[in-house]
């Protein structure tokens, strides 16, 4: 069992707040494998896949006088009757529990959440390893989590095995998809599902995606809430706001992990001119690990400048992140057009191996060339201060 520390010291802090954890995230990205690593001497797992789960839990009062842990997990909770139900006694009823749900969709994704048990959870957004975690992970390089992807059993692998990303995508449609949102047509999702990972990164065109996948434009609009609700998109929204020509509706598409981005499109062996998009979708896996409360923006406008992250911090306050794979090969025009509208906060440019954190200076603006731990750093710094 792999440590990731980053991940449970996240859900220790959110049940300082709220009883009940919601760890989401995709298929095989290892959320049973976190649940199982708190100590059972504390924690008690339940599987609720089990047929017998739901008659021992049936009577949720009981079932929980007569706990004796401190902690209790119910992994994929969706298979339950009626989970939410569960929850918000286990929350009400009992104060001094400790309650976490597992789950690939969001919670509300599911007809039989009737409660979005608003006020007494906090969603945590698992992603596939982070940068950060390689070390536990046997100090795996960066360019093999890039080609091999971050769900751990693709990770591990001696190599890439093409049966893994098949058999994922053929139990994703049938395990979530299917049961979560009743869909009936696997190849309609497969051929979506291809599209969006060899498009991934690049702005979502609707109408574009439904001619060439040809299916049609409801069903590519349903698709795309199902595969966001469990984690499989991430859309990206246009920030904008000055008027000056900007993007305002096109959202951009990332697939959930750099493993099927580089399979569906077909990349074996990565060449050097292919890291640099794999690294943009781990700066955005980064991102989302660090700021799961706060929604990740990008810039544009229609002249084809852009800027790959915007975060808004306040009022009038926006830092620009733009990911390179080489500090060598930022073009500043994109930057110095957003900060020619919005001339408040930082700029920021993420390589994957920045020896030192530096500052660059581009006419009248400052740059701070920074790897993902430097930048995770001073994050943390300021928001102490």
């Amino acid at each position: 069992m792999y440590a990731r520390p980053f991940w449970i010291n996240r859900i220790r802090t959110a049940w300082e707040k709220v009883p009940i954890v919601w760890l989401a995230g995709v298929r095989r990205t290892g959320k049973t494998t976190l649940a199982l690593s708190f100590d059972k001497s504390e924690a008690l797992f339940i599987n609720c896949e089990l047929p017998d789960v739901a008659e021992i839990t049936s009577d949720p009062m009981l079932f929980f006088r007569n706990c004796e842990r401190s902690l209790v997990i119910f992994d994929e909770v969706h298979y339950l009757p009626d989970p939410s139900r569960i929850l918000k006694i286990g929350a009400d009823e009992f104060p001094h529990l400790r309650i976490m749900a597992t789950g690939s969709s969001t919670l509300a994704a599911s007809r039989k959440f009737r409660d979005t048990l608003t006020g007494r959870k906090r969603t945590i957004h698992l992603t596939p390893v982070l940068v950060a975690e390689l070390e536990n992970f046997g100090g795996i390089s960066l360019e093999r989590r890039l080609y091999h992807g971050g769900l751990p059993p693709a990770l591990l692998a001696d190599r890439k095995d093409t049966g893994f990303f098949r058999e994922w995508i053929e139990s994703f449609f049938a395990r979530d998809l299917q049961r979560l949102f009743t869909f009936r047509d696997a190849n309609k999702f497969t051929a979506l599902f291809e599209y969006l990972m060899r498009q991934s990164g690049g702005l979502l065109d609707i109408s574009g995606a439904s001619r060439n996948v040809g299916i049609s434009r409801p069903t590519v609009e349903s698709h795309l809430i199902a595969m966001e609700a469990t984690n499989a998109i991430m859309r990206v929204r246009p920030f904008f706001g000055s008027g000056q020509k900007e993007i305002t509706r096109m959202s951009k598409c990332y697939g959930f992990d750099t493993g099927f981005v580089s399979f569906c499109r077909g990349w074996s062996p990565l060449r050097p001119d292919d890291m640099g998009l794999l690294w943009e979708h781990m700066v955005l896996d980064m991102l989302l690990a660090t700021l799961q409360d706060e929604p990740i923006r990008y810039w544009r406008d229609t002249a084809g400048h852009e800027v790959d992250f915007i975060r808004v911090r306040n009022r009038g306050v926006v830092d620009a992140i733009e990911c390179k794979w080489s500090p060598d090969h930022f073009d500043p025009s994109g930057l110095t057009a957003f900060r020619k509208h919005y001339p408040q906060g930082s700029n920021y440019l993420i390589c994957p191996s920045i020896s030192q954190r530096h500052i660059r200076r581009i006419k009248n603006m400052e740059i701070q060339v920074t790897d993902f731990d430097n930048w995770q750093q001073e994050i943390s710094d300021s928001e102490k201060r």
